[in-house]
């Protein structure tokens, strides 16, 4: 599991929830699959070890991850990762949409938008 922390982004803590549930979603942790110690997380993202528990606090709390006593944390073997993926998108998306009305965008210029920016990348999976 590789996650990205930009402290310019806003709470880590926050980022690293997203992240994992990201992984989750993706398929890059599965059901069932322990996720790394909180110790060895924090070395790998440079942050406190107590940032990375505060994550895995709210993991557990929003039912995505169990701790099982003297093994560690492991996602959920009853996580719904379609239901991460369209929380995840429809976050982003929301983002997405607040950003074009800050910029007065309508909703059919926002979409329009997207599809431009799609492509332009010239996505494979475009029909």
């Amino acid at each position: 599991m590789k996650l990205r922390i930009d402290p310019e982004a806003g709470p880590i803590f926050e980022q690293i929830v997203t992240g994992v549930k990201a992984a989750i979603a993706r398929g890059a942790l599965r059901p069932g699959e322990k996720l790394p110690s909180a110790r060895a997380l924090a070395e790998e993202l440079r942050v406190n070890p107590n940032t990375v528990i505060r994550a895995f606090t709210e993991l557990e709390r929003e039912g995505i991850t169990e701790t099982r006593r003297g093994l560690g944390t492991f996602v959920r073997e009853d996580v719904d990762q379609k239901a991460l993926k369209r929380e995840l998108l429809a976050a982003a998306a929301r983002r997405y949409l607040e950003a074009a009305r800050a910029l007065g965008l309508g909703r059919e210029e926002a979409a329009r938008m997207l599809w431009e920016v799609e492509a332009d990348a010239g996505d494979p999976g475009r029909a």
